[in-house]
């Protein structure tokens, strides 16, 4: 599989170093001049210099040809925007890292969902741990071919949930409206900027993530 990350931090190299040795082919594009020239010496990948959330340089690349494009850089604006980039040209599936959670929502609405809020993962972990939950519990209940993933309702979805048409044996699980847990009962009502949590299996997810950037790009 080839890769394409944009920016080199440490969470670039450490997924990197672990690709590499896997057989998959890898790109880092960096702005900063000397992190690239370290980078030429230490790593045997493609490497690109400049700003990542710039058109032409994704162009450079090959968007059709890559499997997955990571935002990973310090700064999360920049990673939306690449994300949102990177979308536009082409990239198969668009991983975005968020330092503050409430721009999660924000990245929903955006069709951006795919993301990754690292010290918020690591804060519930440890939470979960510590009151001896099991963390892992949840993804081995749900087996190797289920998946859940969380969208946000449109304008054009708001109205009865029976109404919301999924692909293939998708279900509602819940949603989340001003922060509030809201079981999916078959009476309820959906609104505009309700955060929905559906399961699915994992041949469905492509046409989910599909159907919500469709609707968010009318």
């Amino acid at each position: 599989m080839r890769a394409v990350f944009i920016g080199a931090s440490p969470a670039t190299l450490a997924t990197v170093r672990v690709l590499m040795p896997r057989g998959h082919e890898v790109v880092i594009i960096e702005r900063d001049k000397e992190t690239i020239e370290a980078l030429a010496e230490t790593l045997d990948c493609g490497i690109l210099h400049g700003d990542g959330s710039r058109p032409a340089l994704l162009k450079e690349a090959d968007p059709h040809s890559t499997d997955f494009l990571f935002c990973l850089t310090n700064n999360e604006q920049t990673n939306i925007i690449a994300s949102l980039v990177g979308r536009s040209l082409g990239f198969r599936r668009v991983i975005t890292r968020i330092e503050n959670p409430d721009f999660e929502h924000i990245c929903l609405e955006l069709g951006l969902v795919d993301i990754i809020v690292p010290e918020a993962t690591v804060a519930r972990y440890l939470a979960d741990t510590m009151e001896g939950r099991d963390p892992l519990a949840l993804s081995a209940a749900l087996g190797g071919d289920a998946r859940m993933l969380s969208f946000v309702i449109g304008e054009d979805d708001a109205g009865p949930i029976e109404n919301l048409k999924l692909p293939g044996d998708s279900r509602i699980v819940c949603l989340y409206r001003n922060d509030k847990l809201v079981f999916a009962e078959t009476d309820l009502e959906l609104h505009k900027g309700d955060e929905l949590v559906v399961i699915g299996r994992i041949d469905d997810v492509d046409a989910l993530r599909e159907r919500w950037s469709r609707n968010h790009a009318r």
